[in-house]
């Protein structure tokens, strides 16, 4: 895939921290792009070793509410411009959670984001979510936070993931602020991205049975399917429902009324099409499509983080532990796909050359 490479790196170097940063994927794709992310916090400790190993960066185990000022400004040295970057917890905003409500504690991380960023004032801001979140009031009061703040300058776009080469169908929320000048993320042939399918991406990978685990990466595993589930996906097609199965295969809950509006459950993904958003549960047969196009199984932990984006190296679990599923699943589901963080890298840097030829970069509000 063609990437923009005309950034003039004489411009002024950008230094940024990562703020519920996960496994990293915001990050290496940042790093990517040619920010020099120095630091990444989050509250979960199983997600320290993907960081660091993928990425020349430090990790900070601490909640985004207990963090000082002085946790990040002691990694923004010299003159260079400061970001600070981020993806608060989305599950709260997304449409999977119907109970959501603001006395989860989820709700109100986006504030202490934003909170943080008005006591420390970076040159530039970015945030990644769930479309939903644009719709909450909570939303509205980040905006208000960064307006108050100087920040005058803000783009927010939902965007479609697979526009720009993630080989899934994926929409997020993407949020660009600055205190330079005007500001927004690169259209998709700036980018120089395609869609990309399923089978270019995955298609490569040594074929497994179900439960299988692939020799020379244990990540590259398959669940195990219960013969029912076998007879299921034997009998399912590329891009089918379940409506296709003979009448005994359909599962009770299917025949509710209530299930009878989630037809690509059981489902196998297509060849030629990006596959399906890649969720915290993608290893499991019934838990969307997330079938295999031919090998009758789940896709593997493998598979769903190339699908999320993560090149095929990407290392989730320390060499010799054992390797939980439902850890793995949930590190990959809920990261942000490294090429969205390179498209917002490099949308950033495309910014700061183009300011920077306009007019000397202004960081009197550091003082």
């Amino acid at each position: 895939m063609k990437r923009k490479n005309s950034i003039d790196r004489s411009i002024p170097k950008v230094i940024a921290v990562d703020l519920f940063c996960g496994a990293g994927g915001l990050t290496y794709g940042l790093r990517k792009s040619g920010i020099d992310v120095q630091l990444g916090v989050d509250i979960d400790k199983k997600c320290e070793y993907p960081y660091t190993a993928n990425n020349d960066s430090k990790f900070l185990l601490k909640s985004v509410e207990s963090l000082k000022k002085k946790d990040i400004e002691k990694y923004f040295k010299g003159n260079n411009l400061r970001l600070i970057a981020g993806c608060a917890p989305c599950q709260t905003f997304s449409t999977y959670n119907q109970k959501a409500t603001p006395k989860d504690g989820r709700w109100w991380l986006l504030l202490h984001f934003s909170k943080l960023v008005a006591r420390i004032l970076p040159d530039l801001v970015t945030m990644e979510n769930v479309p939903q979140l644009k719709n909450r009031y909570v939303f509205e009061e980040f905006l208000t936070t960064l307006r108050k703040a100087g920040y005058h300058h803000v783009f927010h776009d939902i965007v479609k993931c697979q526009d720009y080469g993630v080989p899934q169908n994926r929409k997020r929320l993407v949020f660009l602020a600055s205190r330079l000048g005007p500001i927004a993320l690169l259209s998709p042939s700036e980018f120089g991205a395609r869609k990309v399918t399923v089978k270019e991406s995955i298609a490569s990978l040594s074929p497994l049975e179900s439960g299988e685990i692939d020799k020379n990466d244990s990540l590259h595993q398959a669940s195990v399917l219960s013969k029912t589930n076998l007879k299921r996906i034997r009998a399912s097609r590329p891009g089918g429902t379940w409506r296709d199965w003979k009448d005994a295969l359909i599962a009770d809950c299917h025949r509710k009324e209530s299930g009878k509006t989630y037809p690509s459950v059981y489902g196998r993904m297509e060849w030629d099409e990006p596959a399906p958003t890649i969720t915290t549960q993608f290893f499991g047969f019934g838990n969307g499509r997330f079938g295999h196009p031919e090998q009758d199984r789940a896709i593997s932990l493998r598979e769903g983080a190339i699908l999320q984006g993560f090149p095929k190296k990407y290392k989730f679990v320390k060499p010799g532990d054992s390797i939980r599923k439902k850890d793995i699943g949930r590190l990959i589901g809920n990261a942000v796909p490294p090429i969205l963080g390179e498209v917002i890298g490099l949308s950033i840097l495309a910014h700061v050359e183009s300011h920077s030829k306009k007019s000397n970069i202004d960081i009197s509000h550091r003082i």
